[in-house]
């Protein structure tokens, strides 16, 4: 037995409570280099908890899935933000859940256009890196530190996230 959700298109209006897209607008924030380049500036918050932290940058090379894709387990991280943006122009699966008594609520699903990354917010629920063809090739940007930074939670019942 499985729960069906159906996906969605990526948005910063639909995506706000979990995180930030990261994304080129339609206007630069300024224009540098000689005016041959186009800076858009500021695009999500690097949240980290512990004096001992710093945000560090990592590549992450995942194995391509498809859909429909099971979705049996979810993580967050309490003490840091985590921003994966993607190295190459291919669409991702981004799964997301508000917290619930401290286990993921109903899932979210988007699929993202080329160009947009996520940055999910500190201690939001989210489904692993989910690359939907190769290479999976991925910038993240996340706390670096001692703690305890992951939580997992298994479903009794997984989740099937089928293409809108």
């Amino acid at each position: 037995m499985s729960l069906t959700l159906q996906t969605q298109s990526l948005s910063q209006d639909a995506f706000a409570p979990f995180g930030d897209v990261l994304e080129i607008g339609d206007k630069p924030d300024m224009i540098i280099n000689q005016g041959l380049c186009s800076r858009f500036h500021d695009l999500a918050r690097i949240d980290i908890v512990g004096s001992d932290a710093t945000a560090g940058i990592s590549f992450f090379n995942s194995e391509a899935r498809s859909l429909p894709y099971r979705l049996d387990m979810m993580e967050r991280h309490p003490l840091g933000s985590q921003a994966f943006i993607p190295m190459t122009a291919h669409p991702f699966l981004t799964i997301v859940a508000p917290d619930t008594d401290g286990k993921p609520g109903t899932p979210l699903a988007f699929i993202t256009t080329p160009g947009q990354g996520v940055n999910y917010h500190r201690n939001t629920w989210h489904g692993v890196l989910t690359p939907l063809s190769e290479p999976g090739l991925f910038a993240v940007v996340d706390r670096i530190g001692d703690g305890k930074n992951l939580e997992e939670h298994w479903f009794e019942t997984p989740y099937v996230i089928a293409d809108n």
